[in-house]
Parts: C-alpha cells; sequence; structure tokens
C-alpha cells in the first residue's frame, strides 16, 4: 500500500491533531517523520483537550499503531509526561506505540545550549522554542547525536558523558544563564526508563514490511511548510525538513510509496516567534482572531501572531507539497467578521508577483488584498458542506479555485466531530 501524508502549508498551528484524529480510523498505522516538542498538537473530545508533542495523533484510536519515526528528536522527559497523560485517561499505549531506534535523544545540554545561544542573540533572535531541537540537529548532522538505539547499549553512558562534555566546553562562549543542568539530568536519567518499557523498532525495515503487509499508512507532519529548513523563511525556521520530501528521510520510505498528500491551512493566518509574515495584522483585527481563535501557542503559551490569509504563500507550499486535498480549519473564527481578506498577489522591488522573494524577511512587501462579506452567523451544528452560509461556501470556493486544489475538509470548531467532509 501507500503513505498519504497530512502536513500544515503554514507556519505551524494549522490544526493537524484535530485531523489526523479524525482520519486516523480509516489508517493501520500513523507515523511522525520530523521534528520534536517543539510541536503542539491539540485534540478536543469527550469534553477534554489533549497536547500532543512527540506521540502521534492516532494514539487515541483503537488498533491503530503509532509510530515515532527516525526523523523526529524526541526529549524523554517531554515524552514520559505525555505516557503519563495517556496511562490516566487510560489509554493502552503500550499495545499501540512503537519507537524508531534511529531517532535521535534531545539531552539536558541541549536545551541549556538552545536557551544560551538564543539569549546571546538578543533583538536578532529566531523565537526558538527553547526545546533543544536546533543543537540536537546540530548534532545529528554533525555525527555526534544520541539515539534512542543507544539506551539499551552497553556504551551508553560513555556516549552520554562524551556528548555532555562538548556541550559544556561550547557554552563558555556564551553569557551565563539560569540553568539547573544537574536537576534537569536527573529527570531525564529517571525518564529513559519509561521510554525503555516502549517497543523499539528499526523503523525503517518497520514501516516498509507493514506496507508490503497492504497496511495504510498516514504520515504526520509537525510545525508548517514555512518553517521548512531548506524552503521556508530562513533564517526564522525550525531544523528539520517540514514538507513532504521530509516523509522518505524522516521514515525510510522511498517516493513513490507517497499517494495522497493532505494540506491543512487555517481560514486566516498566524505565526509564533520572530520572522516574516506580510499579512500580519498587528493591530484590532489581529487582536481579535487572537482573541476569537484563542491563538496562544500550545507548545509555548506564547501569543500567536494574527493576519489574513496569504495565498502566495500557500501557492508556494502547496507547490513543494504536491498537495492533493485540501483542509480548511478554523473558519469558525470568521463568524463575526464583517469583511474578511484575503491576499492575492504581492507588489515588492516595483512588480506585482505570486512568488515570494529570496530574502522575504529583508524585502519589503506590500500584500494586495480582495475582500469578502463576512456570513456574521454561527456554524455550530453543520456537517454538510451544502449548508454553509452563501457567504463562507464562497469563500471555500475562492480559495480551492485560487489553489486549484479540492477542499475536502473545512472544520468548524475544535472538537472532533466539527468537520465537515466532502470526500
Amino acid at each position: 500500500m501507500a503513505v498519504d501524508v497530512l502536513l500544515g502549508l503554514q507556519w505551524g498551528d494549522e490544526g493537524k491533531g484535530k485531523v489526523v484524529d479524525f482520519l486516523a480510523p480509516g489508517y493501520d498505522v500513523v507515523a511522525r517523520f520530523q521534528g520534536g516538542p517543539n510541536a503542539g498538537h491539540t485534540l478536543v473530545f469527550g469534553g477534554r483537550k489533549y497536547v500532543l508533542h512527540t506521540i502521534p495523533s492516532g494514539i487515541f484510536r483503537d488498533n491503530i499503531i503509532n509510530l515515532i519515526g527516525n526523523g523526529v528528536v524526541i526529549d524523554p522527559i517531554t515524552f514520559a509526561k505525555e505516557i503519563d497523560m495517556l496511562r490516566q485517561a487510560g489509554v493502552p499505549y503500550s499495545e499501540r506505540l512503537r519507537l524508531a531506534r534511529k531517532a535521535h535523544l534531545i539531552l539536558p545540554s541541549h536545551r541549556y545550549l538552545d536557551a544560551a545561544t538564543e539569549a546571546a542573540k538578543g533583538k536578532a533572535r529566531i523565537g526558538s522554542t527553547l526545546k533543544g531541537i536546533g543543537p540536537t540537529y546540530m548534532d545529528k548532522t554533525g555525527r555526534n547525536g544520541l539515539r534512542v538505539g543507544d539506551i539499551t547499549s552497553a556504551g551508553f553512558e560513555e556516549k552520554y558523558q562524551s556528548l555532555k562534555s562538548k556541550h559544556l566546553t561550547l557554552l563558555k562562549l556564551y553569557p551565563e544563564i539560569d540553568f539547573n543542568l544537574e536537576q534537569e539530568e536527573a529527570r531525564w536519567m529517571e525518564s529513559l526508563d519509561v521510554m525503555r518499557n516502549i517497543v523499539m523498532v528499526d523503523g525503517e525495515y518497520y514501516i516498509n514490511e507493514l506496507l508490503e503487509q497492504d497496511k495504510n499508512v498516514l504520515a504526520e507532519g509537525a510545525q508548517g511548510s514555512m518553517l521548512d529548513i531548506d524552503f521556508g523563511t530562513y533564517p526564522f525556521v525550525t531544523s528539520s525538513n517540514t514538507i513532504t520530501a521530509g516523509v522518505c528521510t524522516g521514515l525510510g520510505i522511498a517516493p513513490s510509496r507517497v499517494a495522497e498528500v493532505i494540506g491543512i491551512t487555517k481560514a486566516y493566518c498566524t505565526r509564533v516567534g520572530s520572522g516574516p509574515f506580510p499579512t500580519e495584522q498587528d493591530n484590532e483585527t489581529g487582536e481579535f482572531l487572537r482573541r476569537e481563535g484563542g491563538e496562544f501557542g500550545a507548545t509555548t503559551g506564547r501569543p500567536r501572531r494574527c493576519g489574513w490569509l496569504d495565498l502566495p504563500q500557500l501557492r508556494y507550499t502547496a507547490m513543494l507539497n504536491g498537495v492533493t486535498q485540501l483542509a480548511v480549519t478554523k473558519i469558525d473564527v470568521l463568524n463575526n467578521v464583517e469583511q474578511i481578506l484575503a491576499a492575492t498577489h504581492y507588489r515588492y522591488d516595483g512588480q506585482e508577483t505570486h512568488q515570494l522573494p529570496y530574502d522575504v524577511d529583508a524585502t519589503p512587501i506590500e500584500p494586495v488584498f480582495r475582500q469578502f462579506p463576512g456570513w456574521k452567523q454561527s456554524l455550530a451544528g453543520i456537517d454538510r458542506y451544502e449548508n454553509l452560509p452563501p457567504a463562507a461556501a464562497d469563500y471555500l470556493r475562492f480559495i480551492e479555485s485560487e489553489l486549484n486544489i479540492p477542499i475536502a475538509m473545512a472544520s468548524t470548531g475544535p472538537e472532533r466531530e466539527s468537520l465537515i467532509v466532502r470526500r
């Protein structure tokens, strides 16, 4: 069988967790392929909210294997907290969860380095989540990393101390910050026992054997396409490939295995941290969207920057990912907006264009907006596309026609059931 991919088309926080949770019953496997605990996938059902940072969003569904692939970086402390949350919720996680041995580990000293380097940048900081993601991927590409499989090997302690020593040497280059390494290290070591009780697999063999058995796989992305290390708004990006190409390296599958690519976008746009955001509304409109949408980071708690939908940006990420279906989330946040705007193209360097400039951070961009009337009514309880208010349906049709990609789903609320499915 093939692998379907679900990923975010903006700067993250598009609502991927909810859509994965909804789609999961149609698959045998849900697999995370990149990122780490800087992700925050929120699921709401049964009157409760759950936030997953590392574990795939199919974990709450029966008879589904959830694989954390080799492209993911794992903080054992965060992982243990998630396991405890699942245990308290009565989820039989040990039956459903698998860890790829080649996934890399985030050490306490990685987080220490992350905080120290970000603090040293001052006003030039990139808005890191301070979870140690960047330093961990640096050690991975620098061939110094510690991997999940190492925690069961005889040489684990030696490898750990060697990497920690390297980090402590690097930390001497930066001003001192408040970080209790000894305390964090003790928590980290305790958390390893939780990981050792989870089934570990050679992820690349495991996933391909399942595909040969005609199992259906859904690959779950983290962050968003505009945070991709190669194609995002560099340097204000994450440290992994968040686009479809990352599925192949993050799980160990061939490109020919990829079938459907489901791209998630909000009906407006948000971003956490520093970096360019052409359609940002740093005004009352932005405050309204933040308040109505509850736009605060699921991982950091930081308020998200808010703005209107950016179609040049979406065309760019749809192209990079080979998107075959769209899911539009949070259209209900616009229920009480009089006039909705969407950027159709940009003006910069004396020209009008649909393309993002190479140096999007340093290029003054003027988005050109098109205006749409709001629908001024609640979408609660609407479960069929044809029952949407005409203005809401027109807005979605506009997005669909501009991107030339069918909208398969539209989310009308945070709950699992608040989703209109067309196909």
